[in-house]
């Protein structure tokens, strides 16, 4: 993708913003379940990276895997964060021609083989960083329309990748936060185009108002074991923060009204099962994690009454693939130790998508009007567990021989024990039939651009 930037230091302006420039083994079997739980664990933030050491595996069991739960159950943490600080970043042009797709992801230079596609509408989304320009023709490519885009749960694993997308490709964002200084920290590497501004609750309303679009991504994590105060909590944090978006964007002057609210859900939606296959038209399932999902869809969907010409998307968000978070950043230190295998008998299904496709599939609902309603964020090639292990252990050059056993897991997680026990195999149905392109659709491209 043909880019231009112009870098500029880091310094204060006459009204105080801040512009920031271009940044260019042998063990007993007892132990054996607790060596593989306690390795699905990442290090903490600013740590150094010793990962790969067999005695914090060990050392961090109980955390581990209810983060693996909490990622295959969610799709990933899309993130805490639920005054306005205001952030200008360095100006950046970008223009794309339909035949140059090659794209850089943030610190890991140019990878080879990934095609982007350009959206079919008059908006125009860059990868995260620069790419290759040498041909580009940008005199024959129509100046694409500048977006802003408000955005909840901005400083989470999806939302993340989401704002420095937005941000390379020139738009605005504006991250709706409960902490603006935590949200601040967390995007500080995503600041390389654009302008984000930051808004804690009390300046929500104000600031969704001119907005494109608006992305709810944020929710309470459920990475701990459940009990009815928790459970509460988690219910409770998904229905307040979507009702308060619902609301501003109701407020809002119809002139100035947000043309589309892309809120997340979960392929929890569906429940689980070993046999059955799901897509956007299957009914709901029964148990914790599906009722939260359909009352929170539920709660989105009321925007339609107040706010009829605001398209609502609902994304059923499936297991979200990249190396630093989700279920893939908690596996591989288990991988790494010649310890991995899978949790259970690994029979239950694993709906995967990469981070790339997740994005790039929240984007398009943004801004293709054809796209409205629940929309699965899947691969279309889910896998069982045993398959996902065999690949991941293939790319890494790893044994897949040391399973989770069943009753280690319900130990520690009791009820949440079932998101990853069991799972479900879910079909990507709305996404390919509104012409969504994946740019990885077998599991094997994605674990190896991930892990090259």
């Amino acid at each position: 993708r043909h880019t231009r930037t112009h870098a500029c230091a880091v310094r204060p302006d006459a009204k105080g913003a801040l512009w920031f420039g271009q940044r260019d083994t042998t063990m007993a079997f007892v132990h054996g379940a607790t060596l593989a739980i306690a390795a699905r664990v990442s290090p903490r933030p600013g740590a150094r990276d010793d990962r790969a050491h067999p005695l914090r595996a060990i050392a961090e069991t109980p955390r581990a895997c209810r983060d693996v739960a909490a990622t295959l159950s969610c799709g990933g943490r899309a993130g805490g964060d639920t005054n306005v600080c205001r952030m200008s970043a360095s100006a950046l042009s970008s223009r794309v021609s339909p035949n140059m797709r090659k794209a850089r992801h943030p610190g890991n230079g140019a990878r080879r083989g990934q095609t982007h596609r350009c959206i079919k509408t008059t908006f125009v989304f860059a990868s995260a960083t620069g790419s290759d320009s040498s041909n580009a023709s940008s005199s024959k490519t129509p100046t694409p329309k500048k977006l802003r885009v408000a955005i909840s749960g901005a400083s989470g694993f999806v939302g993340t990748r989401l704002v420095a997308t937005l941000l390379h490709g020139g738009n605005d964002v504006v991250v709706l936060t409960r902490d603006v200084d935590k949200a601040r920290n967390a995007l500080r590497n995503s600041f390389s185009g654009g302008t984000i501004a930051f808004a804690d609750p009390s300046k929500w309303a104000a600031a969704i108002v001119g907005c494109d679009g608006v992305v709810n991504l944020a929710g309470e994590p459920i990475s701990t074991r459940w009990s009815p105060r928790i459970k509460a909590e988690i219910m409770a944090s998904r229905i307040k923060a979507t009702k308060r978006i619902a609301d501003a964007i109701a407020a809002c002057p119809v002139a100035k009204r947000p043309s589309a609210l892309v809120n997340a859900s979960a392929i929890g939606f569906y429940g689980t099962s070993t046999s059955k296959t799901f897509d956007e038209n299957s009914p709901p399932g029964g148990d914790y994690l599906s009722r939260v999902c359909q009352a929170w869809e539920a709660q989105a969907v009321e925007l339609r009454a107040t706010a009829p010409a605001t398209r609502v998307v609902l994304l059923r968000l499936g297991i979200v693939l990249d190396r630093d978070g989700g279920a893939l950043g908690k596996m591989l230190p288990t991988f790494k130790v010649f310890a991995g295998g899978p949790m259970g008998d690994g029979a239950q299904w694993f709906s995967w998508i990469h981070r790339e496709d997740a994005v790039g599939i929240i984007l398009e609902s943004l801004v293709n009007p054809g796209i409205e309603g629940p929309v699965n964020v899947t691969s279309p090639n889910p896998v069982r567990m045993a398959e996902m292990c065999s690949a991941l252990g293939r790319t890494l050059g790893r044994p897949n021989w040391l399973p989770v056993p069943d009753f280690a897991i319900q130990a520690l997680l009791g009820e949440g024990a079932t998101v990853v026990l069991q799972g479900q195999k879910v079909e990507p149905s709305a996404a390919l039939k509104a012409g969504y392109e994946f740019k990885f659709e077998k599991l094997e491209d994605a674990l190896g651009d991930i892990l090259r």
